[in-house]
């Protein structure tokens, strides 16, 4: 899956895992309306029509920032009605984001703030290069975080470390970002990228509706209590023992090769 967006490069790497960059370098990679058409686009149709892609890594054009949020200068001036009808653009591609099938990891090439840090929180876990850095301004400005700041941190970091990263609006350095639970990996910067991918195609060589299934069951299990959520478990582990990948998993093994997925 590789398609032309005016605010996004896409790059298919080994079959099986796309290569996703906002590319706005001039503006530190800033989310302005189009980007979040583009962004909707892509993660719809990942939901819809997958194709062989099994893992998505997401990362910013340049060396300096991942994303530096929403393009404060398109929104100079907007009217209250414009930016409710921007917004509800970038809430669909977050809800987007989350409902994507495959796994998505987060490349933090650079600084991520505002809604830059809350696509990376969207995502499924982030690596970030040594020198990034992360904020969530948005109170600095007169809002709040309003793309899943206020619960995808909490649940990061916690509810104390939260508050405290939001309400001072100040920013923080990646060591602290992975000290906290934000990041999973912290990486040279020339690396991140490259790391990310190798991840990626790891991931892409496991069976993939297994990885879907698993996904899923983290994601909303989360929301449930232990019964319910190890219920849904089962359920997603149940419809996996009928489909072609679990014979051949099982047969692979038996036969001390290496399996051959193929998503059936």
């Amino acid at each position: 899956m590789s398609r032309d967006y005016s605010t996004l490069r896409t790059e298919i790497i080994d079959r099986h895992v796309l290569l996703v960059t906002l590319h706005r370098p001039e503006v530190s990679n800033a989310i302005n309306t189009q980007m979040g058409r583009d962004l909707l686009d892509l993660w719809s149709g990942l939901i819809s029509a997958p194709g062989d892609v099994r893992a998505v890594v997401l990362t910013g054009a340049g060396n300096r920032a991942f994303c530096a949020g929403g393009d404060l200068k398109e929104r100079n001036g907007m009217t209250k009605e414009q930016w409710e009808a921007q917004h509800e653009i970038f809430e669909r591609q977050y809800w987007a984001l989350l409902d994507c099938p495959v796994p998505v990891i987060g490349a933090a090439n650079g600084h991520a703030f505002g809604g830059g840090l809350e696509i990376l929180l969207a995502c499924d876990f982030i690596y970030a290069a040594k020198v990034a850095r992360f904020a969530l301004t948005e109170v600095t400005l007169g809002i709040m975080p309003g793309a899943g700041g206020t619960q995808f941190l909490p649940r990061a970091v916690g509810e104390r470390r939260a508050k405290e990263i939001i309400f001072l609006g100040k920013p923080f350095g990646a060591e602290d970002a992975f000290q906290w639970g934000l990041v999973n990996r912290l990486c040279d910067g020339e690396t991140v990228v490259s790391d990310a991918a190798s991840t990626a195609l790891a991931i892409a060589a496991n069976a993939p509706l297994s990885i879907c299934q698993a996904k899923k069951s983290i994601h909303h299990g989360l929301d449930m209590d232990l019964k319910n959520a190890l219920l849904y478990e089962i359920e997603a582990y149940n419809r996996l023992v009928a489909s072609e990948d679990r014979v051949e998993g099982v047969r692979a093994y038996n036969e001390k090769r290496k399996p051959v997925f193929k998503g059936r």
